[in-house]
């Protein structure tokens, strides 16, 4: 029974990850489509006809230039003659690029601190509401310190995400010290045996200095306080603003030690394929993903699984 439960559950996900994809679907997949009819061999103007439409789809350079090197390898491996059998190979190479890890969620079965970073608009309270009541529904224990204190309405945001999950909330007044939060937080985590302590933190990328600071000292706090938790650091970017969320990442990464990344917006956009060019670039899995509003909407991220939704529709129409 629960091995059906969890088929049914998946497939439901996989249902909604295929229709947050479809912007960024109908962009690749229209493309891809002229590219292999419209092609009756394989030769150097297929490859860079092809190149170009991956690049175009926001994979970034780096990744389009090892998919394609593996593509062809793999047509010379096989003696691929025609265009159409190939795409199987393409879609395996794209998926490659982006593997996360065995260890990537043992977090989940620490007692752990969790930072949460991003700029504002990005979905950054919205993924934490999220996590936590999921974190909650698998029988955690969850405490959030809403240390981002800087952005107005913040704490309010965050405070409505955790009653809707059913967890802890520690605050303090708009304009506090966020290392003073997470302090309460970190002893309130402590004191209670909560298994997951998520912290809203603020990212001020135009002040990098400030923000550097400000983690700095949340950090030596965690550390001091709590030195046994497990931790992670996930960055939260906006799917919608392509080589924007790659560039923020960037930054990021060189104010703290990135452990995962959390991509949202996923079904607003046809930019979908940041996915690929941010693990690659930075060598970060991408960890969770968000194809829409409800609390279901935000998954672990499965490379197979968004490979398999990106190209669903072809897959199927070949099928039939």
């Amino acid at each position: 029974m629960e091995e059906i439960t969890e088929k049914k559950e998946k497939k439901g996900f996989f249902s909604r990850l295929a229709a947050g994809l479809t912007k960024t679907r109908d962009s690749i997949s229209n493309s891809l489509s002229n590219i292999f009819s419209g092609f009756s061999q394989i030769d150097d103007d297929f490859y860079e006809e092809l190149e170009e439409t991956l690049i175009m789809a926001d994979l970034g350079v780096n990744a389009t230039e090892e998919i394609m090197d593996n593509l062809r390898a793999g047509v010379k491996e096989r003696h691929i003659k025609k265009p159409d059998e190939c795409r199987q190979l393409l879609i395996d190479s794209i998926s490659e690029q982006m593997s996360v890890p065995e260890d990537a969620y043992e977090f989940e079965n620490r007692q752990s601190v969790v930072m949460v970073i991003g700029v504002n608009g990005v979905g950054k309270t919205t993924s934490i509401g999220k996590l936590a009541g999921q974190l909650k529904n698998n029988g955690k224990r969850v405490i959030v310190a809403a240390a981002d204190t800087f952005r107005a309405g913040a704490i309010d945001q965050l405070a409505t995400w955790t009653e809707r999950a059913g967890v802890e909330l520690i605050s303090q007044s708009e304009g506090s010290d966020p290392a003073a939060v997470v302090f309460d937080a970190v002893n309130a985590a402590k004191s209670r045996h909560a298994d997951v302590l998520l912290c809203d933190t603020a990212g001020r990328l135009h002040n990098k200095k400030n923000l550097m600071e400000e983690l700095r000292k949340i950090n030596k706090i965690v550390d001091r306080e709590f030195p046994d938790a497990y931790r992670e650091t996930l960055v939260v970017l906006d799917g919608t603003t392509g080589q924007n969320a790659l560039a923020q990442a960037k930054q990021f990464s060189e104010v703290a030690d990135i452990t995962g990344i959390i991509i949202t917006k996923l079904d607003g956009t046809a930019k979908g394929g940041i996915a690929v060019a941010i693990s690659k670039e930075l060598n970060i899995p991408v960890k969770y993903i968000g194809v829409g509003e409800h609390i279901d909407d935000l998954q672990k991220f499965d490379p197979k699984s968004f490979t398999e939704a990106l190209f669903s529709d072809s897959r199927e129409k070949e099928q039939a």
